[in-house]
């Protein structure tokens, strides 16, 4: 059976790149937004590979570009990919975060058709994406400054979300309600589970965060028998729940935990010293539990998130 994005035809056996749609910038530009569609003629699940929801989240959208690159994944054995490399194209044009007026397209969902530049391409995701696709996972990276270790965000409570997040793998799942207006959240509404996966700070390769991206995609497709992938299992752990630790003084900040490591309530994380002499405060553990995610900001300010930690669940 034939599948239609924005009245362009995918038949089965079919690979094809096509535009969700075309957008008009204040110079009279007009920029579009390219969908790759990968079909095997054998009937199997259409999973969407997404990235870019933000203009500067290089990660995602490289492992998206690696993902449709390979052999395995251009000759699918069974079910469709739908791969977007950069969702935000107009972000990505200028390497911010945000839309030009500001928002975050990841608040714009559902949309609407004749709405701001992000409600409109929230639309078209909603209306032409999502209608299509069983489940998907979707790329993003760390704020400004932000190093995420390489992990999936999904809704415990719903186990459909669990049993995909362990089928790929990643090695840490942290449970995460869902935000309004976002993606994941407007696809739960319509039955089409979403995972996010957070790897590594935006405009700065982080090769683990990719390589594990790429392989959780591809031991998803694997468990679906779409591709062949000898790929090693991957030990994960389950975060419940999480906090930060913030900074206790001002100054400049060092790291002495690595990121992803597993530490005791009462270890010392780094310390936070005066930029004009040799005073030092201490960061120290508040919990027993998992570094998620570090704040590479050298200079802080006091009560600045610093260190996310995350309690493994029982």
């Amino acid at each position: 059976m034939s599948i239609t994005i924005n009245k362009q035809t995918i038949a089965p056996g079919e690979s094809k790149t096509v535009v969700l749609n075309s957008y008009e910038l204040h110079t009279k530009t007009n920029i579009e937004i390219p969908v790759h569609v990968i079909r095997s003629k054998k009937k199997g699940p259409t999973i969407l590979f997404s990235a870019g929801m933000h203009g500067e989240e290089t990660n995602g959208i490289e492992i998206v570009r690696k993902l449709i690159s390979r052999e395995e994944v251009k000759k699918l054995k069974c079910g469709t990919l739908i791969a977007i490399p950069v969702i935000n194209i107009v972000s990505f044009l200028y390497g911010s975060r945000d839309l030009p007026d500001g928002r975050d397209l990841n608040r714009c969902f559902p949309g609407t058709k004749h709405g701001s530049l992000g409600s409109r391409i929230a639309y078209d995701l909603i209306k032409h994406i999502v209608p299509i696709i069983d489940f998907g996972v979707d790329f993003h990276t760390g704020g400004a400054k932000i190093n995420n270790y390489p992990q999936l965000r999904c809704v415990f409570d719903f186990p459909e979300n669990l049993a995909l997040a362990e089928k790929f793998a990643a090695p840490i799942i942290i449970d995460s309600h869902y935000r309004e207006g976002t993606f994941r959240h407007e696809a739960a509404k319509k039955n089409k589970p979403i995972l996010v996966y957070e790897g590594g700070e935006s405009m700065r390769f982080d090769y683990l965060a990719i390589n594990e991206g790429v392989n959780g995609c591809l031991r998803i497709m694997h468990a679906y028998g779409m591709v062949d992938a000898e790929l090693p299992d991957n030990t994960t752990v389950k975060i419940k729940k999480d906090t930060w630790i913030r900074a206790n003084s001002s100054g400049l900040f060092h790291m002495n935990a690595s990121n992803g490591a597993f530490v005791l309530k009462g270890d010392l994380l780094g310390v936070i010293c005066n930029p004009f002499g040799d005073v030092e405060n201490k960061i120290i553990s508040t919990i027993d539990g998992y570094i998620v995610g570090i704040n590479n900001q050298p200079v802080v300010n006091e009560g600045d998130a610093l260190i996310h930690l995350g309690i493994e669940r029982e």
